[in-house]
């Protein structure tokens, strides 16, 4: 399974000095998988080190965090040689092990021609980091761009990374948007569905549902493991009330994303804001902060942390938690699917940087993501998930704002590669948005 991290671990490992490498993010990102396997396969040899799974491992920085010795130390509770030219050190679910932390630094300090890599989970949840020693990357679901690679179809990945704008073409990749819409980016699921091609939509279906089922009952296992003096009830009230929360239409005089009703005796967001972080700082929640009156650059200068909307960090765990089927989403026709497509869109930003996010919102009119160019120019982006392209929204943004462009990603085909002020996307492309708006 192909990531797209993977390039940028193979120009720190051409460095000839390097800080070691630290990939953080959810659980069952792939982030073993990626370190071990498509990483590991560059190197003579890896030596892989679980803290999870082999507790006893971290007796190998008990008594010095000199890399010389942790080495020494780790030869020889594996019973593995390891070469410092030419191997690689896995460190893997480093948090489990503090020293280990701690020791990244007099890796970076004392050894920086070591292939030295450390992953985990709630890394946000450290109590100590060496700051400024790691070179550190997030990794998130697979992106549709990932996902298109694991069809292992050479016509399809190339008309997607041409951006081909054709009618077959759309017709081609909104059929694998909208089963991404279903399988999300979690390794197991897409791994599961491609493998399953040849059995029937049902069978198929049923099996990525049962590893949605599996992850969602893991991370809540997570919140109480490792919440400590948190409310984990509380944590898993804001968790499992995200979809319900990100899809609540009131009248105009009550904003979306308000947490009401979500844990008993509780309605502020100060009341939350402890279980909003964990969440964020353990990967598992986008954020986006709506800015109100003229849109200006920096946009964070005049967000307000108490005024936010939380995204789930894949959109396939989130139809899960909705319980919504393949087949409804394929149809098209199901009432969520405006606020599927804003996660997607959601997701596809922060794969490329941008989180947290940033919308609009004047009296009833929203625009869903703003994002200023590298001039400092605001650009809004409406997201509109079928082939409707009006947008009364994106009008009051245009009288009130006067951007210089504007952005809309649909269900469409898409307006022509000529359009350079009123841009249309088919929203498979929101990948390649950060090119169209300078």
């Amino acid at each position: 399974m192909r990531r797209q991290l993977l390039d940028k671990l193979l120009t720190w490992k051409g460095q000839k000095k390097r800080k070691p490498l630290l990939i953080d993010g959810a659980r069952q990102t792939g982030k073993t998988y990626l370190l071990k396997r498509l990483f590991g396969a560059e190197f003579d040899h890896v030596l892989h080190v679980d803290f999870l799974e082999n507790p006893q491992l971290s007796n190998a920085f008990d008594t010095s965090l000199t890399p010389e010795e942790i080495l020494s130390n780790l030869e020889l509770l594996t019973g593995q040689i390891f070469n410092p030219e030419k191997d690689l050190l896995i460190l893997d679910e480093i948090g489990e092990c503090p020293r280990a932390v701690t020791s990244l630094k007099y890796f970076a300090e004392k050894a920086p021609c070591l292939f030295v890599a450390a992953s985990g989970s709630n890394m946000g949840l450290l109590g100590s980091f060496p700051v400024g020693k790691v070179e550190q990357y997030n990794l998130r679901p697979l992106t549709l761009h990932e996902f298109i690679w694991a069809t292992e179809q050479p016509i399809l990945i190339k008309s997607y990374e041409q951006q081909a704008n054709s009618p077959a073409a759309h017709l081609k990749l909104f059929e694998q948007l909208i089963d991404y819409y279903f399988t999300g980016g979690m390794p197991e699921a897409v791994a599961t569905w491609f493998e399953s091609k040849d059995k029937s939509i049902l069978e198929r279906s049923k099996a990525v549902t049962s590893i949605h089922a599996d992850l969602v009952e893991g991370y809540k296992r997570d919140f109480g493991k490792y919440a400590g003096k948190l409310d984990a009830q509380l944590i898993e009230a804001v968790f499992t009330h995200i979809p319900a929360q990100l899809s609540s239409v009131r009248d105009a005089s009550v904003k979306r994303f308000k947490f009401k009703g979500v844990y008993h005796k509780k309605s502020r967001y100060a009341d939350f804001e402890s279980a909003i972080s964990w969440l964020h700082r353990c990967r598992l929640t986008l954020q986006n902060h709506p800015i109100e009156g003229q849109a200006r650059s920096p946009l964070a200068a005049y967000k307000k942390d108490n005024k936010l909307k939380l995204f789930l960090f894949d959109v396939g765990l989130l139809n899960h938690m909705l319980g919504t089927g393949y087949e409804e989403i394929k149809m098209q026709g199901y009432e969520y699917k405006g606020y599927i497509a804003e996660n997607f869109v959601q997701q596809e930003l922060a794969a490329l940087g941008i989180e947290p996010s940033f919308s609009w919102g004047n009296a009833r009119a929203e625009i869903e993501f703003i994002i200023a160019n590298s001039s400092g120019q605001v650009v809004p982006i409406e997201v509109k998930s079928g082939k409707r392209t009006r947008a009364k929204s994106l009008q009051s943004y245009i009288t009130k704002c006067k951007p210089h462009k504007t952005i809309k990603l649909t269900g469409t085909q898409g307006s022509s590669a000529d359009e350079k002020e009123h841009i249309v996307m088919p929203l498979y492309f929101t990948e390649y948005v950060l090119v169209r708006i300078e």
